[in-house]
Parts: structure tokens; C-alpha cells; sequence
């Protein structure tokens, strides 16, 4: 697994190291981490985002099939796709994205906590809003409308989980 996060790093930052070079601006140690950070947050996102969907379309269906839940089983699947893939994404995102380094520290407890509050918001506040919207108003399947959502709450997301959930101590300052 090593092997792949280390391969998807050296050649994003060729890519970057290119991009900065055409552009003719400086690629600073600073830039190629928060760079390479953000390449990682979007493959554990993509990640997170597939298990999600199928952990909603799979409750979906097993609720339309026994019946459960008739007017709101979109609803309570989404609820059982956050739930499950918000621990997916704490996982990948603790162990590879927002590492903790030498000489921080990072209550994994609180992380965990603070990844819940911050998915809560987007995640499913706003993405079971956005979704009645999509299936409700304008009468988007409810197969397409968790797709649609991601334009807003995959951007929202990182900058809420770089800047808070996954903060460490030394950074609080």
C-alpha cells in the first residue's frame, strides 16, 4: 500500500514541479506538501465517495425490497452511507492525509469527534437538504442526486478538515 501512496506522490509532484515551472512561479517545499496533501485528501475523497454510494444504493435497495421506510428510505440510506464512510474516510485521512509529525501531537478521540461534526455539517445536514431539493424539486433520481452533491461538500470538506478536525496541538497556537 506504501509502494501506491509513494508512486501517486512522485508523479504528482512532477506534474506540479512541471505546472509551477510553465507558470514561472517558485515550488517551494510549502507548496509541494499542501499540493501533495490535497492529491491525497482527493484520492481518500474518491475513495470515501465510492464506498458511500454503495453503502447508500445498497440500503436503498435492501429498503425498497423488504419495504421499509416507503417516503424516506433515500433518506435513511444516506444516513447509513455517512455513517460508515465517515469512519473510512477518519482512517485514511488520519494515517495518510493530515499526519501528525514529529513533535505534534493530535487527540485521535477529538479528531474523530471534531471529522464527525465536520461531515455532520456537510455531509449530512446539508447533503439531506440538497438531496430532498434534487429528488423533491426538480425530480433528480434519487441514484444521481448524492452524485450532484459532491460539488458542494467535497470542497467544504477538506478546507473543514485541514483547518479544524484534523489541526494538531502545536498548530493551535
Amino acid at each position: 500500500m506504501a509502494f501506491i501512496w509513494n508512486f501517486v506522490e512522485r508523479i504528482a509532484d512532477v506534474v506540479f514541479r512541471f505546472c509551477f515551472r510553465r507558470i514561472g512561479k517558485e515550488y517551494t517545499e510549502e507548496s509541494r506538501s499542501t499540493l501533495i496533501q490535497f492529491v491525497k485528501f482527493g484520492i481518500v475523497g474518491v475513495s470515501n465517495t465510492a464506498i458511500s454510494y454503495v453503502i447508500y444504493t445498497l440500503s436503498l435497495l435492501g429498503m425498497r425490497t423488504f419495504g421499509i421506510f416507503r417516503s424516506i428510505d433515500y433518506i435513511f440510506s444516506q444516513v447509513v452511507a455517512f455513517m460508515l464512510s465517515v469512519l473510512w474516510s477518519f482512517y485514511w485521512n488520519n494515517k495518510k492525509v493530515f499526519v501528525v509529525k514529529e513533535g505534534e501531537s493530535r487527540s485521535i478521540w477529538k479528531a474523530l469527534l471534531k471529522t464527525y461534526v465536520s461531515y455532520s455539517f456537510t455531509g449530512l445536514f446539508l447533503n439531506s437538504i440538497l438531496l430532498i431539493f434534487w429528488v423533491r424539486v426538480l425530480h433528480i433520481s434519487e441514484f444521481i442526486a448524492p452524485i450532484i452533491n459532491l460539488l458542494v461538500s467535497v470542497p467544504l470538506n477538506f478546507i473543514i478538515n485541514k483547518l479544524w478536525a484534523f489541526k494538531t496541538d502545536n498548530n493551535q497556537k
